[in-house]
């Protein structure tokens, strides 16, 4: 068991740093090229090219061991993303701007999400509700990927300029939104237990987050003022947010939530320091980056099916890509429109907003653990989340112009999502 774990970790590890770099040659983010190399390893390629091997290196039986190193991934991945989620300059100053290009950027593509849900709806599990799934949809649609956008805009030396500030607090504000629409699905579904769950999973998730902001938030603080003040927390002060981490994460896969619900929060509710930050993505990001984080791509590609775009898959992936697209970028230039800002530059936070990138492979990880979408809608959603990450540089190039890095200052760049 052991030899065939090692063995699947050197061929995801291997494919996904090469499908990276190729896909870094071409101007994309590194992260896009792992996501294809989940699809690439999955039955629609490897699969169909070897079945035999496929199904000898990925057997059925060794896969629940990738799965828990996936979900580990997962975990430290999220936690980082809560406490970088405060982190960019102008996010407080911009509010009323970030905030107009946020819930347009959100409220659009969540109503063109629930608008084509009725046709999408025949593609669920057998015995999924229509509005749990149509939810479902409409959060899926509506996610920005956060890390992705911060590297795009960390290349081109945008960062700092006042249409990568907007960019930025508006892709914070969206995925809030968007991931507290996804735990109230997730919610609604009741983890298969009536209203039972349905209460269980809605008032616990209201605890933790009074008990991560009333209390954890608080006692961290003094822990990391007291034992940590230079931002370089020590190896039993590191196991103490991993203590807390964790607990949050067991917390809400209890509660029927996602583990990632529960690093998302108390990674969120973490006192804001940027020496604390850098020291934790050094130490933990790059790690689930380089070595967990291929495994759940990996493991994503597993759940494709070959057959998703025969018939009238086709006609849904359409449908899919033409709501994603429209909804991200016409909601997230109508929100800089309303926030005073010209059509080019509005049109390029509109592409910016449409990046998804692996915050929309962790949507559909929980929406699929939840038993709300199958095999052909995630490889639908696979689709769409690689084809609108790709679709950003050039949009951003085509609206905002390579002329628009030359307005701000060169900073450290930063980390690979």
């Amino acid at each position: 068991m052991v030899h065939a774990l090692l063995l699947q970790m050197l061929v995801i590890l291997a494919t996904a740093r090469a499908c990276g770099l190729l896909l870094r040659h071409l101007g994309q983010p590194a992260v896009v090229g792992e996501m294809a190399a989940g699809f690439v390893l999955g039955p629609v390629v490897f699969g169909a090219l070897f079945p035999q091997w496929h199904a000898q290196l990925f057997a059925a039986d060794s896969l629940p061991a990738l799965s828990s190193l996936s979900t580990l991934g997962l975990v430290l991945f999220m936690f980082i993303v809560g406490a970088e989620l405060r982190a960019p300059d102008g996010v407080r100053a911009q509010l009323r701007e970030a905030g107009a290009v946020g819930a347009l950027g959100v409220l659009l593509p969540m109503v063109l999400g629930l608008a084509v849900s009725p046709w999408l709806h025949p593609l669920a599990p057998a015995g999924v509700g229509f509005w749990p799934f149509a939810l479902f949809m409409a959060a899926a649609m509506s996610i920005t990927a956060f890390p992705v956008m911060a590297r795009i805009l960390k290349d081109r030396g945008m960062s700092q300029t006042r249409l990568g500030r907007l960019a930025l607090g508006s892709a914070a504000i969206a995925d809030v939104f968007a991931w507290i629409v996804l735990a109230l699905v997730v919610a609604l579904t009741g983890a298969g237990e009536g209203a039972w769950g349905l209460a269980k999973t809605t008032l616990g998730l209201v605890a933790l987050m009074a008990l991560a902001f009333g209390l954890l938030k608080p006692l961290y603080a003094w822990l990391l003022r007291r034992y940590a003040a230079d931002g370089l927390p020590s190896v039993n002060v590191l196991a103490a947010l991993m203590i807390g981490l964790l607990a949050c994460a067991a917390l809400t896969e209890w509660l029927g939530l996602h583990a990632v619900f529960g690093a998302f929060v108390f990674g969120a509710c973490l006192p804001r320091d940027d020496h604390l930050l850098r020291t934790l993505t050094e130490r933990l990001e790059y790690a689930s980056v380089v070595i967990l984080m291929p495994i759940f791509f990996a493991l994503a590609g597993l759940n494709t099916r070959a057959d998703a775009f025969v018939g009238a898959g086709l006609g849904a992936l359409a449908l899919i890509l033409a709501v994603a697209v429209v909804g991200k970028v016409v909601g997230g230039a109508l929100g800089a429109r309303i926030a005073g800002y010209g059509w080019r530059d509005s049109m390029a936070a509109g592409a910016l907003m449409n990046a998804r990138g692996l915050m929309e492979l962790i949507v559909m990880k929980v929406g699929l653990d939840a038993g709300l979408i199958g095999p052909e809608l995630f490889t639908m959603l696979l689709v769409m989340a690689i084809v609108t990450t790709v679709m950003t540089s050039p949009l951003l190039s085509l609206f905002a112009g390579r002329a628009a890095a030359g307005d701000a200052p060169h900073t450290r760049g930063a980390r690979s999502p």
